[in-house]
């Protein structure tokens, strides 16, 4: 059994494993563009409304929320397609529960931002 190297290094591996899961949804998800976009353009929005520092940071973090739950998304979608491209019942019940919980983080986000904001 392999063991993990200690401290920073550990640390510092983990991080380049992050990167590189986050390259590949980049280049292989649209959808993980399309929020990062997002982010791009509302985060810099937060810093000139007028809103309170708890409000600002919850703003912004119902917007990291939706992007890493469509990480989470992709990562069941790309295990799944790992397994078997044959569709199953189980497979496209895994896809969807993924898709659904989507839905629910931009929800979310939507209201906290609706919250806030109105």
């Amino acid at each position: 059994m392999k063991t993990q190297p200690p401290g920073l290094k550990r640390l510092y591996q983990a991080c380049g494993y992050s990167w590189r899961g986050f390259k590949a949804a980049w280049k292989n998800e649209a959808a993980i563009r399309q929020e990062c976009l997002t982010l791009c353009g509302l985060v810099p929005l937060t810093l000139i409304l007028d809103v309170s520092h708890i409000e600002r940071a919850l703003l912004v973090a119902s917007l990291f929320f939706v992007l890493v739950v469509e990480l989470l998304n992709s990562a069941i979608e790309a295990t799944v397609d790992r397994i078997s491209t044959s569709h199953h019942p189980l497979s496209g019940q895994a896809k969807d529960m993924g898709s659904a919980a989507v839905m629910g983080a931009l929800i979310m986000a939507a209201g906290v931002w609706l919250c806030i904001l109105l």
